[in-house]
């Protein structure tokens, strides 16, 4: 009998134990899932330690604020090794949820349709304008969103001293020409070259560029197939004899191949120096390292003899991309949604004053943007910018600083100078393997 009580014992207990297990593994279960939902998901956005990284952090605190998500930022190199580092981290699937990067060609050399995801269905892409989302698209998907302000290239110039020479905005480049004689005559350095720092001798070429779309439409095209040069376009060339007439006619400061782009804008905000052809990304520095002088500081376009053309050459804002592959998608639309709506550029303003118009349609300026923005602006209202070469064609020059610094500083005919610059062009076309070259 004992033994048979035993027995019975034995199974009733055995039966028991499955169910408490599963219970308990339930219950566990049911923990974990609970916890995992008090854990925020947490994005990882990877930028280069030059963008702004300021507006990046306010963003991140605002959507944290309003989703709970967290974003964590990630830094690589700038350049040509931060552009491989990139390429390693997608080719190892180690990419970060989202990515700070280009927009325009680079983009394709990245297989955005392997690698992002495809926002061209999201509702807010109809407030995006069509000239941005054009250099973000492959094969008709859309895969960015834009990055802060437009940029353009042109003339920053002291108002106040074009106010005590008497000085008028030149509409032409004989015009401008003019309006340098009166500065040198003054004692002024009429034209601040800061060739110490090669980069910012191409901005002569760079900013005519919208004279060259506007006269000549398909170089663009043409220049990628290898059926378009500088140095047989007129159009094209006409930025290489710029070159030689300010350095002819003494406008430059004497030293410019030792100075450097920070004391530019020295000169520049002090008045010592009256106009600068540079990107609006100078107002950065000028806001931050002359605040009392900021003011002084207006825009224009680099002026053509072309009758009737006046206008600006535009950088199209970087990007940030969505990694497809990685585990956070849902969240990732989520910010970028946030990082484009009214709410989100509002943020990003009050952390990262704008230097130009938005290419998000509906945005309102504060009253306190800079005069030189003020300025940038009507341009885009007018309809006068075309988008810079660069994000219209994979070819450039890789040696364009040192050719522009060579032109510029009188060392190179106009004409020697453009050619130099195709046959570099020739090199990198090839090395792409692109059709025709």
């Amino acid at each position: 009998m004992k033994k048979k009580m035993s027995m019975l014992l034995l199974l009733a207990v055995t039966l028991l134990i499955p169910v408490s297990l599963f219970a308990a593994g339930q219950q566990e279960s049911d923990g974990a899932s609970a916890g995992m939902s008090d854990k925020p998901v947490v994005l990882t956005l990877l930028i280069d330690k030059t963008s702004q990284i300021d507006g990046f952090e306010a963003i991140a605190k605002a959507f944290e604020e309003k989703t709970g998500i967290v974003t964590e930022l990630e830094f690589q190199p700038g350049s040509i090794e931060g552009e491989n580092v990139i390429k390693t981290r997608l080719a190892t699937g180690e990419m970060t949820d989202l990515l700070y990067f280009n927009s325009g060609s680079l983009l394709r050399s990245l297989n955005p349709e392997r690698n992002f995801v495809d926002l061209s269905a999201e509702s807010y892409m109809e407030r995006i304008a069509d000239s941005y989302k054009q250099t973000v698209t492959v094969n008709n998907k859309i895969f960015g969103v834009p990055v802060d302000a437009a940029m353009v290239g042109g003339i920053f110039y002291n108002k106040r001293v074009y106010k005590e020479l008497g000085l008028e905005i030149p509409m032409t480049w004989d015009a401008f020409m003019d309006n340098c004689q009166v500065i040198k005559d003054a004692g002024k350095t009429a034209f601040i070259g800061s060739f110490k720092d090669d980069w910012t001798a191409q901005l002569i070429l760079l900013a005519d560029y919208y004279y060259v779309q506007q006269q000549v439409p398909d170089f663009a095209e043409k220049f990628t197939k290898n059926e378009a040069k500088y140095a047989t376009t007129p159009a094209a060339l006409e930025a290489f004899k710029k070159y030689k007439e300010i350095v002819e006619k003494g406008f430059m400061n004497s030293d410019f191949l030792a100075t450097t782009y920070d004391e530019a804008q020295a000169r520049l905000a002090s008045g010592e120096g009256v106009h600068y052809d540079m990107g609006s990304w100078v107002l950065d520095g000028l806001s931050v390292n002359y605040p009392d002088q900021i003011n002084d500081i207006g825009f224009f376009a680099q002026p053509d003899n072309k009758p009737g053309l006046n206008g600006t050459t535009v950088w199209i804002p970087n990007s940030v991309y969505l990694n497809k592959n990685g585990e956070n998608v849902k969240a990732a639309k989520e910010w970028a949604e946030f990082f484009v709506s009214p709410e989100g550029i509002d943020v990003w303003m009050s952390a990262f004053p704008p230097k130009g118009p938005f290419v998000v349609k509906g945005v309102e300026f504060p009253d306190n943007i800079l005069p030189a923005v003020k300025d940038i602006i009507k341009y885009f209202d007018e309809d006068r910018t075309a988008p810079a070469l660069e994000f219209l064609t994979p070819v450039k020059a890789p040696n364009s600083p040192a050719i522009c610094v060579e032109v510029g500083s009188g060392m190179t005919e106009p004409l020697k100078a453009a050619e130099k610059y195709d046959r570099d062009t020739e090199k990198q076309a090839k090395q792409l393997n692109l059709p025709g070259w």
